[in-house]
């Protein structure tokens, strides 16, 4: 015979039953975050008759209120998360001896999700004087399940949209690389002559970088050409470099002065980027019938000219500041060289020289000048170079993006 007392408690157990058929519902359909808490805040204040409800839960390491019920701003104001509820592990009762911050409440629920808390909800009752126990004490372990259920919808949620958001930038920047990657001359690209051997060599490191060059036929005696790298990476160092590739194409003509053309660069680097970036560079200009060299160093690494006769190797450092630095570049000097017969030039940015080793930068610039000191064509060099960089990244050492061009001078 059922009692009474069994009928009361079945009731019980079919209404909670009932409340989580409900929120597991709402949760498979799909709503809002908004919907939801709304949801929540009903079930709690109307069905299970709570009073006041205050949840934190933590996003990105940072705790936020993600609902405020019943409770006023200044109670709100007095709880410090990390100070006040981190202690808590289990469900605690508070009634009787409530921490001074948490005055006001009669229950903390802590919420876990893969041994990790995310999120902790206070509950108490409004008026004190009631019959009976308290609804906050009477349903704790419900509304645990209930918030356990809400907050990791919440928090899978969030890390879905992290995840379409990280994929719908991973797209973006695929898109940005090829466009870049548009942008730069391929080996194939180079122009062509009898008298001069032309190769390159190009590596972003996070698919769209800051770094640039050219080699561009000035005209049937002259090639112009530029190594460039931007201070800083990622998207903006791109779009910085992509500018200055337009207007490098624009300005460097066959007639043009070398100290006028970077005058003209450094104004240009100004305007785009608001003194908050600047250019290193090294561009030149070599005549094939008077085999001269006019160049410009503007803060750049020197590239490496060797000539095989005498088995030297020089630097090209003259020239300036790098571009952006100051309003007005306060002087420019002009290089100078005759380049011998069978010399070899390599011209590259930071990135292939500066390497991580035991969270240290270490020079590799001793390997490249052996490279090309050696006895063999640049077209061999460059090969020796391409594979000294992919040990360099399959070690980690790579943390910069990597620009290279080679000319031999025949």
């Amino acid at each position: 015979m059922i009692t009474q007392v069994k009928k009361k408690r079945l009731r019980l157990y079919k209404d909670r039953l009932n409340i989580l058929l409900d929120i597991a519902q709402t949760i498979n359909q799909d709503h809002t975050v908004e919907d939801l808490l709304g949801e929540f805040e009903i079930l709690l204040r109307e069905e299970l008759e709570v009073g006041k409800i205050l949840v934190f839960t933590n996003s990105d390491g940072e705790w936020k209120n993600l609902l405020i019920s019943g409770v006023s701003a200044a109670e709100v104001e007095k709880i410090d998360v990390e100070h006040d509820l981190l202690q808590f592990k289990s469900i605690e009762n508070i009634t009787l001896a409530p921490p001074e911050p948490l005055q006001g409440f009669d229950a903390v629920i802590p919420l876990f999700h893969r041994y990790r808390a995310i999120g902790y909800v206070l509950i108490g009752d409004v008026e004190e004087e009631h019959q009976g126990i308290s609804p906050t004490i009477k349903h704790l372990k419900l509304i645990q399940i209930i918030s356990n259920l809400i907050i990791v919808f919440i928090e899978n949620k969030r890390m879905q949209e992290t995840i379409l958001e990280q994929e719908a930038l991973k797209k973006e920047m695929e898109v940005a690389s090829r466009i870049q990657t548009q942008l730069i001359p391929g080996e194939d690209e180079l122009p062509k002559h009898r008298k001069l051997s032309l190769h390159s060599f190009y590596h972003p490191h996070w698919g769209v970088g800051g770094d640039y060059y050219d080699i561009i036929p000035l005209s049937k005696s002259s090639v112009g050409f530029c190594v460039a790298d931007v201070s800083g990476k990622g998207i903006a160092a791109a779009l910085l470099m992509s500018n200055f590739q337009a207007v490098i194409r624009t300005l460097f003509t066959s007639g043009i002065n070398l100290k006028k053309l970077v005058h003209q660069l450094n104004v240009r680097v100004n305007n785009s980027a608001n003194n908050e970036k600047f250019i290193t560079m090294f561009i030149g200009k070599y005549n094939l019938r008077s085999r001269r060299l006019t160049y410009v160093n503007a803060g750049h690494l020197p590239p490496l000219l060797f000539d095989s006769r005498k088995s030297h190797l020089s630097s090209l450092d003259k020239g300036c500041i790098g571009l952006g630095m100051l309003d007005v570049n306060p002087s420019v000097e002009l290089g100078k060289v005759i380049i011998p017969k069978n010399a070899k030039m390599m011209a590259f940015t930071d990135g292939l020289i500066e390497l991580e080793r035991d969270n240290e930068v270490h020079s590799g610039l001793t390997k490249i000048e052996k490279i090309i000191s050696n006895g063999h064509d640049m077209e061999t060099n460059m090969e020796e170079a391409k594979a000294l960089v992919s040990r360099y990244i399959e070690s980690g050492a790579v943390f910069d993006d990597i620009s290279l061009i080679g000319m031999e001078f025949k």
